[in-house]
């Protein structure tokens, strides 16, 4: 019998790309005030918003 692995199980959608972006105080602010309100973290609020504008562009 294998051993068993220790660690956390492979994503589906693995995030291997990094993005880096200059923003001002108020931005973070705000981008601070929805990951609390939602209780998710900047990088979930980022793509969530990515996907939003998106999604409006193809409805246009």
């Amino acid at each position: 019998m294998p051993p068993k692995k220790i660690g956390r199980p492979p994503s589906d959608n693995p995030k291997s790309e990094t993005l880096r972006i200059r923003v001002d105080a108020n931005t973070i602010k705000k981008l601070d005030d929805c990951s609390r309100s939602l209780d998710t973290n900047r990088s979930d609020i980022v793509r969530k918003g990515i996907d939003k504008v998106y999604d409006g562009l193809n409805k246009e």
